[in-house]
């Protein structure tokens, strides 16, 4: 491909020009034909034009390596409006960004250990293996969510729509979930260990392969699947409706079910 300084033919005078055309009626056509060429001629002999297509490439060479280099400040600045959105809409109900705020901090492998987004409406959050320990989900939509593998503990999900969410191989020991809905939820390999599950709606949850449930209070669990309540008292649950009386047998690490 020629560059812009490449040398050009001299096109010859006019006169020389007009002899070779062979068709009348394009002659005006070429009247601005010749004298293109005879100024691109002009032109490619110039060295300024070589100098300028070079500072053009180098130009572009330079936006690309600043293009990578700022690459850490981008996703600085990314995460900065992220928490912005999180944080100033805290407590409040709806979405506000944070679900996309939430999925994109979790995409970058960010923390979310302490996060407060209760009441928020995060339908269909998609943050497998987030690390949302000691966080506030309290009152939470998160119907049809993807919270498997993450770390959910000591995590506050009291009153959380967890309809057809899935918990799979989640580490959710020590999570409060009283009075959550947990129907269709899939816990598969989940670990509710000393998880608040007091009040919770079981219908039609997944609980096959739940990992460890040991000292879970499950009292008062409503629509529990068939054995269920069986299966977790055998593996070390306990149905205690006090908060005292569960702390203490928490603080003795054995089970204590009260009649």
């Amino acid at each position: 491909m020629a560059r812009a300084y490449d040398p050009r033919p001299y096109p010859g005078p006019w006169a020389e020009h007009r002899g070779r055309i062979r068709r009348g009626w394009t002659v005006p056509f070429h009247w601005f034909e010749w004298p293109s060429r005879l100024f691109a001629y002009y032109l490619s002999h110039w060295s300024l034009l070589e100098i300028l297509e070079y500072a053009g490439r180098f130009t572009v060479l330079v936006a690309v390596v600043l293009y990578f280099s700022e690459a850490p400040d981008r996703r600085k600045l990314k995460h900065y409006q992220a928490w912005q959105v999180i944080n100033s809409a805290a407590g409040k109900s709806g979405n506000g960004g944070r679900l996309d705020a939430l999925q994109e901090l979790n995409e970058d492998h960010v923390s979310l250990v302490g996060i407060d987004v209760s009441k928020a409406f995060l339908q269909g959050l998609q943050c497998p293996g987030a690390d949302l320990d000691y966080s506030t989900l309290q009152d939470c939509d998160l119907r049809d969510c993807d919270l498997g593998r993450a770390n959910l503990v000591g995590a506050d999900l009291g009153g959380a729509n967890l309809r057809g969410a899935k918990l799979t191989g989640c580490n959710a020991a020590g999570a409060d979930l009283f009075n959550s809905d947990l129907a269709s939820a899939d816990l598969t390999c989940a670990d509710l260990s000393r998880a608040d599950l007091r009040n919770a709606d079981l219908r039609h949850t997944n609980w096959n392969g739940i990992a460890a449930i040991g000292l879970a209070n499950i009292h008062g669990i409503e629509n529990a699947p068939q054995g269920f309540v069986q299966w977790a008292l055998k593996n070390g649950a306990v149905s205690i409706e006090e908060d005292d009386a569960w702390a203490a047998a928490r603080n003795k690490g054995t089970p204590a079910t009260q009649p």
